[in-house]
């Protein structure tokens, strides 16, 4: 990417549930396969990335959730991650169109897992 070049925008969500945090695994087809990371997706022209995430979660899980704050902003090389806190306003997700796994993961355990890149300084935050 050239230095002029601006991040990416992608925002993700941080969704907690009876004190548990959800965690996705990227399909092994996608890019970061196998690879965990905050559901979401890119913020379109003209999108506030609230709208993105609520827009991207239906997409992508099937279901609507709440924003309720910022947890990061933090670039990792091409992307800008915005990682929003969210609840369920929905039952809980059990698909995902870009996932092969959803899993509900104590804080303290999140570090466990292969995490993409982008998501590791949101699991840093949440772990400690």
């Amino acid at each position: 990417m050239p230095a002029s070049e601006p991040p990416l925008d992608v925002v993700a969500a941080v969704i907690e549930r009876d004190g548990l945090i959800l965690a996705c695994r990227r399909r092994a087809e996608k890019s970061a396969g196998g690879r965990w990371e905050f559901p979401g997706g890119k913020v379109e022209p003209g999108e506030t990335p609230t709208a993105a995430l609520v827009r991207e979660i239906r997409e992508e899980l099937g279901i609507g959730i709440r924003v309720t704050g910022l947890l990061t902003d933090d670039v990792t090389g091409p992307i800008r991650l915005i990682c929003l806190l969210a609840e369920l306003e929905d039952d809980a997700p059990t698909a995902s169109t870009d996932h092969d796994e959803l899993r509900w993961v104590e804080p303290a355990r999140l570090g466990s897992l292969a995490w993409a890149d982008a998501d590791l300084p949101a699991v840093r935050l949440l772990a400690t």
